[in-house]
C-alpha cells in the first residue's frame, strides 16, 4: 500500500489531502482528484481511480477486483481492490492512466505550470 501512495505523490504536482475525514486519502493534481484510497477496508484497501469509460468497461471484464468506482461516478471511475491479485505495475499504469486523463482536461494555464 505504502508503494501505491509514493507512487500517486511522485507524479508532477501531486499532493495528498483528506477531505472527507480521515478516510479516504485523496490525491490531487491542481486540486483535482486522480485516486482516492480507502485503507483497510473489509480486510483489504482499495483505490478509485479515473478512467476512460472503455478502457473501464475492459479492466472491468478482465479482472475480478476492479469494479465500477465506490462512491463516484460509475462510468468514468474504477475501484481496485489491492488484494495482490493484480501486479503492482498494473496498478501503477492505472495510476498513470488516471493522473494524465485530469491533467488533460485542466485548463491550458494549469496544464502548463505542472508540465509534467
Amino acid at each position: 500500500m505504502d508503494n501505491i501512495i509514493e507512487y500517486c505523490l511522485m507524479k508532477t504536482g501531486a499532493t495528498k489531502d483528506y477531505p472527507f475525514g480521515p478516510d479516504p486519502l485523496v490525491i490531487k493534481v491542481a486540486g483535482k482528484m486522480f485516486a482516492l484510497i480507502f485503507e483497510n477496508k473489509e480486510n483489504y484497501s482499495y483505490i478509485n481511480l479515473k478512467c476512460d469509460p472503455m478502457i473501464a468497461e475492459n479492466l472491468r471484464e478482465q479482472h475480478e477486483n476492479v469494479r465500477p468506482g465506490y462512491h463516484m461516478n460509475k462510468k468514468h471511475w474504477n475501484t481496485i481492490t489491492l488484494d495482490g491479485s493484480l501486479p503492482e505495475s498494473d496498478i501503477f499504469v492505472m495510476i498513470d492512466h488516471s493522473y494524465d486523463m485530469v491533467v488533460k482536461n485542466l485548463p491550458k494555464n494549469l496544464r502548463e505550470l505542472i508540465q509534467y
